[in-house]
């Protein structure tokens, strides 16, 4: 049986953790990136069987360095791409407009948009050299319209990555390359505490859950290599 290879950032959480299970559980072998390894460790360990179709790597998605090495450990151990999905983000406990310092600003958008933007250009030349590949960016309702609750610095920083997913897919359908932005409404997941009030228990369960976002990145890489779904927008009922 051939496995086709995923690399997720924000593996140790959240959704990069639910896709990471999921995934290595429908035929991929998965490679986790996130700052913390003992996060992606433990992502690793709750796949109930083959835990080698997890391979954790600790990386800063907002340093060149660290991605390029990224890069190059995957190539080094799988050989190929199939899908990308950047999942790591952040935010801040304080948000709003008149309270949010620069550092806090800066911050946000390194992960949220340049974390994205790095691994994107660094796997690229890989799938263009293979002649396919899917690129996955977990967005944000708040990337279509923007919230008091989110904040103007995660707002802006998920309008950007909606528009650096059209332009893969304006520059790169040519090579075989599709990308995807999904749009979750509120998810029951860790960033969720940096709110200034985060929400309670009742709250969290009538959320969207990690898995279920889960399931949007697993349509997105399966389709049929002609097919793309450019933009995937998922609320709770």
């Amino acid at each position: 049986m051939t496995l086709q290879t995923a690399v997720i950032t924000g593996g140790g959480s959240g959704v990069g953790r639910a896709t990471a299970l999921l995934l290595a559980n429908h035929r991929f072998r998965v490679f986790v990136a996130g700052r913390t390894e003992s996060k992606l460790i433990e992502t690793r360990e709750l796949l109930e069987s083959d835990h080698d179709r997890i391979t954790p790597f600790a990386c800063d998605i907002s340093d060149q360095i660290q991605v390029n090495a990224l890069v190059e450990y995957v190539i080094s151990r799988s050989g190929r791409i199939d899908a990308l999905i950047n999942s790591a983000g952040t935010n801040v406990p304080e948000r709003s407009l008149s309270k949010i310092s620069i550092e806090d600003y800066r911050k946000t958008l390194e992960t949220n948009l340049t974390g994205a933007f790095l691994c994107a250009r660094d796997f690229l030349p890989l799938m263009r050299k293979q002649g396919y590949g899917t690129i996955v960016n977990i967005n944000s309702d708040a990337g279509k319209s923007a919230n008091a609750k989110a904040g103007a610095a995660y707002v802006a920083s998920k309008f950007a990555l909606a528009g650096l997913t059209q332009s893969i897919n304006a520059e790169e359908r040519r090579h075989g390359i599709r990308a995807c932005s999904i749009f979750p409404g509120d998810i029951n997941t860790p960033l969720l505490d940096k709110r200034s009030r985060p929400p309670s228990d009742e709250q969290r369960a009538r959320m969207l859950q990690p898995e279920d976002v889960a399931e949007c990145v697993r349509l997105a890489i399966t389709l049929p290599q002609n097919a793309v779904v450019e933009e995937l927008l998922i609320r709770p009922l």
